[in-house]
């Protein structure tokens, strides 16, 4: 499977989520050989979109010369798109968000009534895709956390995905809270290597990884001593 992973997070490797995201990875490179590409979006170029509408007119073709038109060409190469990224305001983080914008190029001006609502018509064939988001937090809490973003997601990509929400992500870069993140990750990468045999991760399991670590108010008094 090619797979292209956006980093949306400013600190690169070092992200609380892509730790998660990489034991999820290494769980897909268990069941078979996997092409993955990283991308970290604070790294690229990419203007903000103007709404001008330009893209969906002209066959794709945006009025900004940056590197969202090589993205754009990795994106339709690839089997999965993967999104990991820290919750910022209950949604991406802007440079994430950006590229998010300026996907416009993939859709024209038509539209299409789609179950309940409209929606743009391609201008690209995408049918083959499959859409991942992986989401970390520094929040104890899963409820009333993430439910923006998921929504978010849903609406851009409703067909073909998987979303992983981890509260109390910072734990991962944390060497001192190993018991307890090393058995999570452990259980990510079982999600991993599932979703890469069956295109998809056990309800009970998503739900365990997608539970807090340790108990909120513990982590929370945690965090409150180290300030």
């Amino acid at each position: 499977m090619k797979i292209l992973v956006l980093n949306g997070s400013p600190k690169h490797e070092k992200s609380d989520t892509m730790h998660i995201t990489r034991a999820f990875l290494d769980g897909m490179k268990e069941a078979a050989p996997q092409e993955i590409r990283i991308v970290d979006i604070i790294d690229k170029h990419i203007e903000y979109c103007t709404g001008c509408f330009t893209c969906k007119r002209n066959g794709g073709k945006c009025i900004h010369n940056d590197d969202m038109k090589e993205l754009l060409s990795e994106v339709l190469e690839s089997d999965l798109l993967l999104f990991s990224y820290p919750l910022y305001c209950y949604g991406m983080p802007a440079p994430m968000k950006a590229f998010a914008d300026r996907t416009m190029p993939l859709s024209s001006m038509a539209m299409k009534k789609q179950g309940d609502r409209y929606v743009h018509v391609g201008q690209a064939n995408f049918s083959h895709l499959k859409f991942m988001m992986i989401c970390g937090c520094g929040f104890p809490n899963s409820k009333q956390n993430f439910e923006p973003a998921v929504m978010q997601f849903k609406l851009m990509f409703p067909n073909n995905h998987t979303i992983i929400t981890v509260p109390e992500s910072p734990m991962f870069n944390a060497p001192e809270a190993a018991e307890v993140t090393v058995p999570r990750s452990e259980l990510v990468k079982q999600g991993g290597k599932q979703y890469a045999e069956t295109g998809e991760i056990d309800e009970k399991l998503l739900a365990e990884i997608c539970s807090p670590m340790i108990p909120e108010d513990v982590y929370a008094e945690i965090c409150n001593k180290e300030m």
